[in-house]
């Protein structure tokens, strides 16, 4: 699988290599005075500076198994044991603007699946989902 890129806003980048860097381990790429690039879990995230992200955030949201996500959101699907130790990782942290905290949906059905949403600081919202067999990703 080739990794995807992703450019979005954010209201200070010091708050948010900070964020994705100690929170969600992510590695810094190429930083500039306007925007920063992560590694995160192999795929590219390229976060630029705008002072009024997340101001207009919506709290609009979809249904997902009876239970309501931010819409819009963006993450990345992990292998259950590399989901597991970022849960874990997470829910040891008193610093976590959880949405969803870690969770089973569509538990004994097909594309059943681990999932945690969270916010950054600019109020992006981020899903995290953890399957125990990829191949079950878009199953349906």
């Amino acid at each position: 699988m080739t990794p995807f890129h992703l450019a979005f806003p954010v209201r200070d980048l010091e708050e948010t290599r900070a964020f994705y860097q100690d929170v969600l381990g992510a590695r810094i790429g190429r930083p500039s005075d306007t925007w920063v690039d992560f590694d995160l879990f192999g795929h590219q995230l390229s976060a630029h500076r705008r002072p009024d992200a997340g101001a207009a955030a919506a709290d609009a949201s979809g249904q997902v198994d009876g239970h309501a996500v931010p819409i819009p959101h963006f993450g990345v699907v992990l292998a259950m044991p590399d989901w597991q130790a970022l849960a874990d990782r997470l829910t040891a942290r008193d610093d976590v603007a959880w949405v969803e905290k870690p969770m089973v949906r569509f538990k004994g059905e097909p594309g059943e699946q681990a999932t945690l949403f969270l916010k950054d600081p600019s109020g992006n919202a981020l899903e995290f989902k953890g399957f125990s067999d990829m191949a079950a990703v878009f199953a349906h």
